[in-house]
């Protein structure tokens, strides 16, 4: 098993979106975080819809009125604790989740 540093924990909010790349066995891989009832949650930065990044510009995203990540590019709109899309052009897919512990207040990508 190997961990990858991501960023510190003060770095991520409640509610809040980040993007960040890290190393993975294939290449980089560029994520989407947040936190969610305290839990640190990771999926890669891609719509299932048309394979485009979530957001509309570095560390930028868009939200709804729930607090629903939104896909910028068509509107797909996201569950942030299970990644489900729950309306739009993908509905019924999920964006795909990665691996995460939160540790010595560092949240690390954890891979097999």
């Amino acid at each position: 098993m190997t961990d990858s540093f991501l960023l510190d924990s003060a770095q991520l909010a409640e509610g809040q979106f980040k993007e960040t790349c890290a190393q993975g066995p294939d290449g980089p891989l560029f994520l989407v975080l947040t936190r969610q009832t305290g839990e640190p949650k990771a999926w890669h930065n891609v719509c299932p819809h048309q394979g485009r990044a979530l957001n509309f510009a570095p560390d930028r995203f868009l939200t709804d009125d729930q607090g629903h990540l939104v896909c910028a590019h068509h509107g797909a709109t996201f569950d942030c604790r299970s990644g489900q899309c729950v309306s739009g052009p993908c509905q019924g897919d999920a964006l795909t989740a990665v691996n995460l512990v939160e540790r010595a207040d560092k949240i690390w990508l954890t891979t097999d």
